[in-house]
């Protein structure tokens, strides 16, 4: 019978993951996992992770923690990868194109592979690694221990608890479905949500210089979430100028709106905001400043602003990129 190996003793959410994973390959879909320090048992499996003190992928090894360890993903990402990564980075794209039922070779399984690998295995990384999020030296403001990194730990016995291997081997198989419930449910989001709307931007984003030639405006068809996506696509298109408003169809209300590009997807600061005289004003008001008809609001900080129609709102991009 294939066996999958990783250490005995207190587990951590990269090794609970990374055998998760490998049971979703062809190759140990049906492997069972043994949990051991000792090199004579390690010698006897098929694949050892997280454990070993070496990483050589063609004798199937993956551990991180030895002097000189320095692997990343790659792909533009520089995080020192645990044994999650590891055993990511070597099966991810097999893996993916299972649970979302591609051949390997489709684009879409390469978009959704570095997708999850950036939205949830890197925090895995570097959590394990102890890699801080931010570079300061300030403390945090709060505590946050609800990441999954923390709930798989929260799931080893505690100190005054009984510590049998046969305790942490249970805990340590809750941890494998824990960690494997919460990465299936990013690939099914990433397949079924994220990627269709990454589409959706991109075509509105490769039309843009139809809805006006100065190819700053793009208008969306239908509306998906798109901050995230554009800043990407911009990158990837390498588009200049950049773009500075949005237009898109408020489902609820039928009118249209003109919101104004982020310098980045989790700012707050816009790269044009709509004119700072039409701020705060509303329907009349805001139509006779503007010298547009139809108008519904802009809002205080003029990141975004309404209009009755379609027509309208391409108006107000147009003459706020000029004012």
């Amino acid at each position: 019978m294939v066996q999958i190996g990783t250490h005995s003793g207190t587990f951590h959410c990269d090794e609970a993951l990374g055998c998760f994973l490998l049971n979703q390959t062809d190759t140990f879909e049906d492997a069972s996992v043994v949990r051991s320090r000792d090199p004579a048992v390690l010698d006897t499996l098929d694949i050892v992770i997280d454990v070993g003190g070496t990483y050589e992928p063609g004798r199937q090894r993956y551990d991180h923690h030895q002097r000189g360890f320095t692997e990343v993903f790659g792909h533009g990402f520089n995080t020192k990868l645990s044994s999650a990564g590891l055993v990511y980075k070597h099966y991810g794209r097999e893996i993916i194109a299972r649970l979302i039922g591609k051949q390997q070779t489709d684009p879409d399984v390469e978009t959704i592979y570095l997708a999850v690998y950036r939205n949830f295995v890197e925090a895995v990384d570097a959590v394990d690694n102890g890699i801080n999020q931010w570079d300061t030296t300030e403390p945090p403001k709060y505590l946050s221990k609800t990441s999954l990194s923390s709930r798989v730990g929260a799931l080893n016995p505690v100190w005054n608890e009984p510590q049998s291997s046969e305790i942490l081997d249970s805990k340590f198989r809750e941890a494998m479905t824990l960690t494997g419930s919460e990465f299936n449910d990013c690939v099914h989001y990433l397949h079924k949500s994220w990627l269709p709307a990454r589409d959706i931007v991109k075509s509105a984003v490769e039309q843009r210089k139809d809805v006006d030639p100065s190819g700053e405006i793009v208008k969306m068809t239908q509306y998906a979430p798109w901050k995230e996506h554009l800043h990407d696509l911009e990158e990837d298109l390498s588009l200049s100028p950049p773009i500075k408003y949005v237009l898109y169809e408020d489902d609820r209300e039928k009118k249209w709106r003109v919101q104004a590009v982020a310098i980045s997807p989790t700012s707050f600061d816009s790269r044009k905001a709509l004119p700072a005289e039409w701020r705060g004003l509303r329907d009349d008001e805001l139509s006779n400043m503007a010298g547009i008809t139809g108008c519904v609001f802009v809002h205080a900080s003029g990141f975004i602003g309404g209009h009755a129609t379609e027509a309208g709102a391409l108006e107000m991009a147009r003459k706020g990129l000029k004012l």
